[in-house]
């Protein structure tokens, strides 16, 4: 539960910094290093959903693949509670 909440985090947290580096200044360097984190995290936030939710058959695998806010959504699902 603890890899989910951190890869949640880091998968808003990117997309948030992509985001704004796109409405704003564009520059390379940005993109050139969060863009890969973001697919990272993306992919790790699928992968802790799916070894924690083998017990709980409530979609939460099916949120996770929602870009930026499925970690939340998977979270939430799941019952994990931050802290």
């Amino acid at each position: 539960m603890r890899l989910l909440r951190i890869a949640a985090a880091a998968e808003l947290s990117t997309l948030l910094v992509l985001l704004a580096n796109l409405l704003t200044v564009h520059a390379k360097a940005i993109t050139t290093l969060c863009g890969p984190l973001h697919g990272v995290s993306y992919v790790a936030v699928i992968a802790a959903t799916s070894l924690a939710s083998s017990t709980a058959p409530n979609g939460a695998l099916w949120r996770a693949f929602i870009p930026g806010i499925g970690g939340l959504l998977a979270q939430r699902a799941l019952g994990v509670r931050r802290g």
